[in-house]
């Protein structure tokens, strides 16, 4: 089965923009190392201002955990098309039983390549991954076959690197009603996002009128697609003004307030 234009185009850009995410963190891990070799090197200055030197050092460590962070959704995200493509190749080559062995082994080694590439910095991925835990994070809690992608806000328990798994714990109780006991989930990498940090908005991502994201519904630990509806936010910390799919008012769609750190990007795919 050949890959449709728009499945490469959109290939091509989710890998471009990993390759954005990996020259910033190269850029963010130099001014590190310059600032390092600073300190060392004039021992006495660090004393002079000592705190403003190691405020700054500190948003750089913060910056390059968040690039890191948004690398692996993007990663997840690529290595889930890259999946579909090679599935698709899988199914193709079952029903073209007189092609010859020499093209299989390309098309499988070109499959392999692809993947390769999209686990590169896998090491990083794991470790940023393991320091979300006791942090509260987007998890999809419905299966890839689901009609519907269902995410809530869960807390992380722990992070298995061996399995690449999450285990966290729902933020809301059941929805029995004599249940009291929140539900833990297992789940993968692909299903993990994590929010900006409150305290430090200076360093989130920042989205545009226009744009659809995944947010929080106020009230509620449940997230759904969005639309940003603010024309300008004077600071990263302003909350946003978003209108829901679905949230339907007199024949309108209400604008909300949500906080900055309870708003994340719309996921590839995203099924509502």
């Amino acid at each position: 089965m050949a890959t449709s234009g728009g499945d490469t185009a959109a290939i091509l850009e989710k890998a471009k923009e990993l390759d954005q995410l990996r020259k910033d963190q190269d850029d963010v891990f130099m001014e590190i190392n310059k600032l390092h070799k600073k300190i060392l090197s004039s021992p006495e200055m660090v004393e002079k201002s000592v705190d403003s030197m190691l405020h700054k050092l500190r948003q750089m460590y913060v910056h390059a955990k968040e690039l890191s962070e948004t690398e692996i959704s993007v990663s997840n995200a690529l290595s889930t098309m890259l999946d579909g493509l090679t599935q698709s190749g899988a199914s193709a080559t079952q029903r073209k039983k007189s092609e010859t062995n020499e093209p299989k082994k390309k098309r499988k080694n070109d499959a392999e390549i692809s993947r390769f590439t999209a686990a590169a910095s896998v090491r990083s991925q794991l470790d940023q991954a393991a320091n979300l835990k006791g942090e509260q994070v987007a998890a999809r809690v419905t299966a890839d076959d689901a009609e519907k992608d269902e995410w809530v806000i869960a807390k992380v328990m722990l992070f298995d690197k061996d399995s690449k798994e999450f285990e966290v714990l729902d933020e809301e109780p059941g929805d029995d009603e004599d249940s009291t006991m929140q539900k833990k989930y297992r789940l993968p990498m692909s299903r993990i996002i994590a929010f900006p940090k409150k305290n430090e908005p200076s360093i989130a991502q920042d989205f545009p009128h226009g744009r659809q994201v995944l947010a929080v519904y106020p009230g509620t630990t449940a997230l759904y697609k969005a639309t940003v509806v603010n024309t300008h936010r004077k600071r990263k910390s302003d909350d946003y003004m978003l209108e829901f799919d679905d949230d339907e008012e007199d024949g309108s769609l209400p604008q909300r307030s949500v906080p900055f750190y309870r708003v994340v990007a719309l996921p590839e795919g995203h099924r509502q």
